[in-house]
């Protein structure tokens, strides 16, 4: 009798860019994830159009179809697509919830919508999720669920924005503090040399990610585990 083989399930990414951005922007990093196996979606959403938490059902929208397996899933935010990331686990968590991995991200806000919030022009163009964005957590009981899954967070401290930077506690990478994206409970914190906008793009960044997808850690001499199946989805 023939000797069966069984294949691996592939695993699967969502990506979710930040504010008054589109997948576009998580494209590079899509191909870095589409060559090393993994599915990926990635997902453009209205960002500047609606509240956190209906930016977070949109993507539950999106992404049923995709979430909807037995495989693991894992998540990629930048920006503020990690306050979406925590919204949707908070609404649509997926039972086959991976590793989360964010980019960025201004889990305590960030002091620039402290001074822009109340300007008609940043209002009109960043829309509801831009008001949610100062310090002042608005995002509750999002921001209070206990952190039960591997989280890797990645900060920078370079910055193309030398205004904000002054506005910002340092370091920080432009637009967010490397203090507020850190979070209770998550599983490690990486602070790299790179400018926020720039982030997903960036070669250490994708290197990070990916290993920490791979085996739940930053740290280079842990040993990879490649998913087995190539396919980009949008």
């Amino acid at each position: 009798m023939d000797e069966q083989v069984s294949t691996p399930s592939p695993q699967r990414v969502i990506l979710l860019h930040g504010i008054a951005r589109s997948g576009r922007h998580m494209r590079s990093l899509e191909r870095t994830l589409v060559s090393e196996g993994y599915e990926v979606l990635n997902i453009t959403y209205p960002s500047t159009r609606a509240p956190i938490s209906a930016l977070a059902d949109f993507v539950a929208q999106a992404s049923a179809e995709f979430t909807a397996t037995e495989w693991p899933l894992h998540i990629v935010a930048h920006s503020m697509g990690g306050l979406v990331t925590r919204s949707f686990l908070h609404r649509h968590r997926p039972k086959t919830l991976g590793r989360v991995v964010m980019l960025g991200t201004p889990n305590h806000g960030s002091e620039v919508a402290d001074l822009l919030a109340g300007n008609g022009a940043y209002r009109w163009f960043y829309g509801p999720a831009g008001q949610e964005l100062i310090t002042a957590q608005t995002l509750k009981p999002v921001l209070d669920d206990v952190i039960d899954f591997e989280l890797g967070i990645i900060a920078g401290t370079r910055s193309i924005d030398p205004v904000s930077s002054l506005i910002i506690p340092r370091p920080n990478d432009g637009k967010v503090s490397v203090e507020s994206t850190k979070v209770a409970g998550m599983k490690q914190h990486l602070v790299l040399p790179v400018t926020h906008t720039f982030m997903p793009q960036n070669p250490k960044v994708k290197a990070a990610v990916s290993r920490f997808l791979q085996t739940g850690s930053f740290e280079e001499n842990d040993a990879p585990c490649v998913a087995e199946k190539s396919t980009s989805l949008r």
